[in-house]
Order: C-alpha cells, then structure tokens, then sequence
C-alpha cells in the first residue's frame, strides 16, 4: 500500500514538473488553488450555520446586505487593480524591477488617495442617513446601525489598498499563494465566531469586528512579510512613487473598469427582471439552477486564473509557440467541461429533487439554457485571459457594452415571451457575440494580422 502511494505520489510529481516553466509554474498553482478552494468551502459551510446561531438569521441578514451594499464601492478603484496586474506583469517579464517598483508604489499612492477621499466622504454623510430605513429593520436599530456601517466601511477601505499585494503576486503568476489570503482570514474569523459563540451573546458589532478585522490582519501582516522578503525589491515607497506613471496604468485598467461594471449589469440584472415578471418566488427556480451548473465557470476560473499573467509574459517575450500550445490545451479542458455540462444537465431532474427537494420545480428549458450558458462563457473565458493578459481589450469593450444595451429590453422581451426560459435565453444569445469575435480576434493577434481595433 505503501509503495502505491509513493508511486502515485511520483508520478503526480512528474506531470506536474513536466513542460515549459510557464507551465509547471500553472499546474502547481491550478492543483493548490483546487485544495485550498475546497478548504474555504469547507470552512463556509461551518461558518455560515456557526454565525446564523451567533446573531439570529435576520441579523445575519442586516450583516450580508450592508456588506454587499457597501462592497460595491469597490468600484472606485477605477481599475487599477487590473492595470496594475498587467503593468506589473510586464515589467517582470522585462526584467526591469525598477519600473515594476514605480507602478506598485504609484498604484498604492493613487488607490489611498481615493480610500482617505471616501472615506471622509462617508464619515460626513453616516450620521445623516438612515440605516434602520435603507435596510429595512426597527427603528430603534438606528444607531446600533450607524456603529455598524462605518466599522465596515473603515474595514473595507483597509482592505481596498492592502489587497493589492494579492494583485502583486497574482500578477507573478502564483494565484494560489493570493488566494491562502483569503484561507487564513476565513479560518481565523471561523476560530474568532467560535470563541464569541461560548463567550458572549449575538452582537453585530461584535460580529463585525471579528468579520472585518480578520482579513486586514492577514492582508497587513503578509504584506509586511513579502515587502520585507521574497517582494522586497517591490517594496511599495514614497520615493517611487511617480504619479506620471498613472495614465498608464489607468489607460489600461479603465476600460478593464467600464468592462467590470457592464458584467455586473448585464449578468446580475437576471433576479430583478425574473422578480418584475414572475415573482420572487420564481428567483428561487433560477437561482438553484445557477448555483447547479455554477461549478463549470467555478472550476474553469480556477484553472484559468494563472495564464492572464501567463500570458502577459509570453507575450512580452514573444513565446508565440507556448501561447498556441496552452491555446490548444485550454480548449481541449473546454471541450471536458462542456461534456461535463451535458452530464450535469442529464442528471440535473435527479440532483435538484435530492438538494432542495421536490417542493421547487425547475423547467428542463431554464436547466438547457443555463448549460448552453456556462458553456458558452467557458468557451468566453479561455480567450478573454488571453486578451486581457495581451491588454488588447478594445473589442471586449465594445461588445460588453452593446451586450448591456440590448440584454435589458431582450430579456423583458423573450421573458414576456417564452418564460423564465428566454431570460436566461436573453443573456447566453449576448455571449454568443463574444464567443465569435474572440476567437476571430485572437487568430489575428497570433498571426500578426490584426488592424485597427482588432489590434487595440
């Protein structure tokens, strides 16, 4: 038994050391961020029900609405983070640590900048608006409410700029050493809600407090950590900081900004257009469905994440031959993934009866719909990370945009028409605009025969 373990061990050691540095450095990454993510699922499954009985399920959700609520002004960056990634990116795949040093520092200038700015802004406008009123709750909550705001407000603004060290090392090509981060606060907020659980009673502040310091805590000591060591030729400095160097990294993270925003509009707009035509009731069926057939884009994020930066440094290098080789492999894992998708969909009648039980039926069309629609996006993302790493996103641009102005009224549209069915049908025909022009765009990069916006 002993030695079958071994081998095994082996050989998993060997495919992983096989091939191009690139993509050695890829597997590794791929395989840590596959345990790691399932450790933080595991802890959200404990966390979730431990807190539920720390507050009570309406104080729990007062605590998600606010954080969601808030966690929109993440927005504000601008882009940066994403301009920043592929900035960096390139300056290693250079060689040139000085530059690679300007952006960071430059990057962490800008964004604590816009961070003191909201934050003042917050800190003159909470003490006027009324928490009990925008979240729906008692009254006589309003100032428990208020403390409540602003402890997440000053904790998110900590972690909008400390976060930026995960932007680093993902941009090195190392997503899963970013993606411990989040282990650790989550491990450490799961330790802190137990010792609450057996010491005090349900709190929001309270719960706040563990919640929100937690990540900082992780964020600040690792950033000292890697600042002082592995990154400290990085090490973010006034004396680098060169705000010249901020129309290129917002040249470039803008339209990764504008790209951000018409995703979120044109695929979270789904729950609100299924509320104004069926019901609340009817979000429920869509939603299980979604959540179903989310681990396709949940496993194909995973294992794309390492390539942007990937990417960025063959380009840079002119590594043409592994940039047409990871191609051809990544739509092979597709080509899995979408067979996979048709497995899920077979069994999908079986698999919501077993989950939620037989009390919410969901429509085959609106299960058909939403493989085509995770396969499609898959197909999506395999050349996005391509583009995106290559910062030739002016398409994408364009075509995010369009796809906001016409899934709005087409979903009200096919909604009227077909169901809950056409809705989802709505947003997987504004894919399938991405999935042709992509691809076309991508052939004309590799070849060194793309023109005007082809080329931008």
């Amino acid at each position: 038994m002993k030695e079958k373990i071994v081998s095994a061990f082996t050989s998993i050691n060997s495919v992983l050391n096989k091939g191009h540095h690139r993509s050695v450095k890829a597997k590794k990454n791929i395989l840590a961020s596959f345990v790691i993510k399932g450790c933080n699922i595991a802890i959200s499954l404990i966390l979730v029900p431990l807190t539920i009985h720390y507050v009570n399920p309406t104080q729990y959700g007062i605590w998600l609405t606010l954080s969601s609520i808030i966690g929109w002004f993440a927005f504000f960056d601008i882009g940066f983070g994403n301009g920043l990634r592929n900035k960096f990116a390139e300056a290693l795949a250079k060689n040139d640590h000085g530059l690679a040093r300007i952006y960071l520092s430059t990057t962490y200038a800008i964004l604590s900048i816009i961070v003191v700015c909201l934050l003042l802004v917050f800190l003159c406008i909470n003490p006027f608006l009324n928490w009990s009123r925008i979240l729906n709750t008692p009254a006589d909550m309003a100032a428990e409410l208020s403390i409540l705001a602003l402890l997440v407000f000053v904790f998110f603004c900590l972690q909008f700029v400390l976060q930026l060290i995960t932007t680093v090392i993902t941009a090195n090509q190392q997503p899963a050493k970013a993606s411990f981060f989040n282990f650790l606060g989550s491990l450490f907020s799961l330790s802190i809600i137990f010792i609450l659980t057996r010491t005090t009673s349900g709190n929001l502040i309270y719960l706040a407090l563990s919640l929100g310091f937690t990540p900082v805590l992780v964020l600040t000591a690792s950033s000292l950590w890697f600042y002082t060591h592995e990154y400290r030729k990085y090490a973010p400095s006034i004396r680098f900081v060169k705000f010249s160097y901020a129309r290129s990294l917002m040249g470039l993270g803008l339209k990764f900004f504008i790209i951000q925003i018409a995703a979120v509009v044109l695929y979270e707009t789904s729950n609100l257009i299924i509320t104004q035509l069926f019901g609340p009731a009817q979000v429920t069926s869509y939603n299980v469905a979604y959540k179903y057939f989310g681990i396709i884009p949940m496993v194909m994020g995973i294992i794309m994440t390492p390539f942007w930066s990937a990417f960025t440094e063959a380009w840079v290098k002119q590594d043409f031959g592994w940039i047409k080789s990871t191609m051809r492999k990544l739509q092979m894992l597709w080509a899995g993934l979408s067979l996979l998708a048709v497995v899920m969909l077979l069994l999908s009648g079986f698999v919501y009866k077993w989950w939620v039980g037989k009390d919410i039926a969901i429509q085959v069309s609106i299960s058909v719909a939403m493989a085509s629609y995770v396969i499609i996006n898959a197909w999506n993302g395999i050349y996005s990370q391509f583009l995106n790493g290559v910062g030739k996103i002016k398409l994408q641009l364009y075509t995010a945009l369009a796809g906001t102005l016409v899934n709005i009224p087409l979903a009200i549209y096919l909604g009227k028409t077909l169901g809950i069915y056409g809705v989802v049908l709505s947003t997987t025909i504004i894919s399938i605009m991405g999935a042709i022009l992509s691809p076309m765009q991508y052939n004309k990069i590799i070849h060194n025969n793309a023109r005007g916006i082809w080329a931008q």
